[in-house]
């Protein structure tokens, strides 16, 4: 059982260096980026909405 689980654990080590599996944990953003960033900044002060 032993040289199974070794042999499977190595055939999946060798598979994810091949062709990685995508984990969308590993990629999801927190929060906006620069880019959204300067759009903010970079606009005129009448297209900014004004809550007073």
């Amino acid at each position: 059982m032993t040289f199974w689980t070794s042999l499977s654990t190595y055939a999946f080590a060798i598979r994810e260096f091949i062709a990685p599996t995508y984990r969308p944990e590993r990629h999801y953003m927190r929060g906006p980026g620069p880019a959204c960033a300067r759009r903010r900044s970079t606009r005129p002060l009448e297209a900014r909405a004004s809550f007073h």
